[in-house]
């Protein structure tokens, strides 16, 4: 690499946006904020760097891997660059938009990433989201995937296109602790379960000391994916008599109550959003050490994620505020890009037919005043204008003008441009 080409290149997995994604993009951006807004969501921004401390709480090793650490040369303390904003927004949550009652925060913004996920994925997203905090209900979690759901449609995605994936970790948790695995038991059936490997789990369950029914019922667990009948199937397998009679007090009713959360949030989704497609997988365990209940991802028909969530309610103790909270993120250009992609994609933003002004000189005042007043007019009612510079012969063709401002007597008359 000569090094007058180092000096344009990009480094890898860094994004920048022309004008027709740039337009596209951010025309996505404020209809999710205004779609947010209409359901009682409020717009914050929050900072792109602060202490490490407060950036990486309650998200795990993965998330540290991934932040750019600096240090604070007035402060002396470590800095990260965020890549994520949904600690930042439980930290506003917590103490600057402290409040007894339900919080409702959305936010857009650049996030920045150490690495890419490996499959030429973005490390500068433009990240969107709403977070849910104070309230430990269904509905809530309800309400989130269904702005979730809405989002997609924003992006022209039919209900009929979108695949609904759920899941619950209190499913996997409660087979967990009825086991008493000890901390490499855990790790092993854990590995096992996230690879979808029946002889790694048979093999992580061949030593421990648990009962044949509860390894049954993790074998079980590895297999529970397909439509809303999963839960059903669940009940049937996970809770059946040789699975419970050694569980300890309490064991079987944290798997019922993950398992009647899955029930009505499916319900629910089914009345608002005909026709999307729901997967329920009881193995999912994305980001087990950080969520704490319902799990879900709307994808597109390729398999695309187009946006992902799910409760995370310790995410608010190292703040000093232990509040429910749940929520999603996801990255608006991956989404505008697979929208654009869409037979049913929404209309590309930036202006298609402007009003092109071609040099004027030697105008008498008035005419200067009129012209200014026309031009005045037609940007407020929405209409591009672009105003020649002298010199420029480049002509209305560059600046995607369909139109002329031309001066006829002593008025400015809008006319077509002909071929």
């Amino acid at each position: 690499m000569t090094e007058s080409t180092a000096a344009w290149q990009l480094p890898d997995g860094v994004d920048e946006l022309l004008p027709a994604d740039a337009w596209r993009v951010d025309q996505l951006r404020r209809q999710f904020t205004d779609c947010a807004r209409h359901s009682g969501y409020e717009l914050v921004m929050p900072p792109l760097i602060e202490y490490i401390d407060a950036l990486l709480t309650g998200t795990g090793e993965a998330t540290s891997l991934q932040t750019f650490k600096v240090v604070d040369q007035q402060s002396g303390r470590t800095l990260g660059v965020r890549a994520d904003m949904t600690p930042q927004v439980a930290r506003l949550d917590a103490h600057e938009l402290r409040t007894d009652g339900p919080n409702r925060l959305c936010y857009t913004g650049t996030v920045l990433r150490a690495r890419t996920d490996g499959y030429g994925g973005s490390r500068t997203p433009q990240q969107f989201g709403a977070e849910l905090f104070g309230h430990a209900g269904n509905a809530a979690d309800i309400e989130v995937i269904r702005l979730m759901l809405d989002t997609a449609g924003l992006a022209g995605l039919s209900n009929q296109s979108l695949v609904l994936d759920l899941g619950h970790v209190g499913v996997y948790q409660g087979l967990c602790t009825a086991a008493g695995f000890t901390d490499a038991e855990q790790r092993a059936v854990f590995t096992a379960m996230n690879r979808g490997s029946l002889p790694d789990m048979e093999s992580a369950l061949s030593s421990a000391q648990c009962s044949d029914g509860l390894k049954q019922a993790f074998v079980a667990l590895l297999n529970l994916r397909g439509g809303s009948d999963v839960v059903e199937q669940a009940q049937a397998e996970l809770l059946a008599d040789a699975v419970t009679q050694d569980m300890p007090t309490g064991g079987a009713e944290v798997i019922t109550a993950a398992l009647h959360t899955l029930s009505d949030v499916i319900a629910a989704i089914q009345r608002s959003h005909e026709g999307v497609r729901l997967v329920i997988d009881l193995a999912e365990l994305r980001g087990y050490r950080y969520h704490t209940g319902m799990l879900f991802a709307a994808y597109n028909e390729a398999g695309d994620v187009l946006a992902r969530g799910g409760r995370y309610d310790a995410i608010g103790t190292a703040f000093g505020r232990d509040r429910p909270a749940t929520g999603f993120s996801g990255d608006l250009t991956q989404l505008s890009r697979l929208a654009a992609n869409a037979q049913d994609a929404f209309i590309n933003s930036a202006p298609k037919q402007g009003v092109f002004v071609p040099n004027t000189k030697d105008l008498s005042v008035a005419l200067e005043a009129a012209l200014w007043q026309q031009v005045r007019n037609l940007r407020s009612s929405g209409t591009r204008v672009v105003l020649a510079l002298p010199g420029d012969n480049s002509g209305p063709e560059l600046y995607q003008c369909s139109h002329q401002l031309l001066q006829r007597d002593n008025d400015w008359c809008v006319e077509p441009i002909t071929s």
